[in-house]
């Protein structure tokens, strides 16, 4: 004889089996850890499921968030799991350590293509401004779209993490001695007068970097329209590195 459970409450009766039962609470358990808690006790309202690749990406965006605020150091995976309503352990399935979390944010950005297309495919570009209007778009580009990772750079910086160095030699080196390379090619060929290639990248990327410094971390206001600076940009260092010929 199946066997019922009389759940009662007040102007119903609902009848259902205890296999019933069992399944609702095996499935309310398999739930667990995927809902925000209502303040007033009721049942949390269930989130929708990430598979593992969305999961990683969605803890690596809320680390890069919580790092640039606080630094390695003032920030915790507690903290984090927290904020993003999941516990630890989720975090530490994906990441071992708070230092490999730290260092995926490194790997995840590097991902970006862009510059080992510009190095494969620029070098002999003929036109000087195209090539440095495409180099400081993409930098402006990058950093407005995701503010949060100059803030974390600076902080790594400044707390004497491995980060900003890692993120300097994988992605900064590397712009500056193709910046440098092409540079000294141009010189060759009579286009640019005699100077140090180096600090003529150096200088080019410094106009760029300082105008997104001054905008994401001091709030500048804006100066026009990005292709309008860039091109600003781009004519007054040809201005001044060009021959007069």
């Amino acid at each position: 004889m199946s066997k019922y459970l009389l759940t009662l409450s007040p102007g119903w009766v609902e009848g259902r089996s205890l296999d019933e039962e069992a399944k609702e609470k095996e499935r309310g358990q398999s739930l667990e850890g995927e809902g925000t808690a209502r303040q007033d006790g009721s049942p949390p309202v269930l989130k929708e499921r990430l598979n593992a690749r969305q999961r990683r990406s969605q803890i690596l965006q809320k680390a890069m968030e919580l790092f640039s605020r606080k630094g390695f150091n003032g920030t915790t995976t507690r903290e984090m799991a927290r904020e993003m309503g999941i516990s630890e352990a989720t975090i530490f399935k994906h990441f071992a350590t708070k230092e490999e979390l730290y260092s995926a944010i490194l790997d995840h950005k590097a991902e970006e293509q862009w510059l080992s297309e510009l190095i494969a495919q620029r070098g002999d570009e003929p036109n000087e401004a195209r090539l440095l209007q495409t180099i400081a778009l993409h930098l402006i580009e990058a950093i407005e779209n995701d503010p949060t990772f100059l803030r974390l750079l600076l902080y790594s910086a400044l707390e004497g993490h491995g980060l900003s160095s890692l993120f300097f030699d994988q992605v900064v080196s590397r712009l500056h001695e193709f910046l440098s390379d092409y540079f000294r090619s141009r010189i060759a060929a009579g286009r640019f007068r005699a100077c140090n290639p180096m600090l003529a990248a150096r200088a080019f990327l410094g106009m760029v970097i300082h105008y997104l410094l001054l905008q994401e971390v001091f709030g500048f206001p804006r100066s026009g329209s990005v292709p309008e600076m860039v091109e600003t940009f781009v004519d007054l260092f040809l201005r001044g590195i060009e021959t007069n010929d």
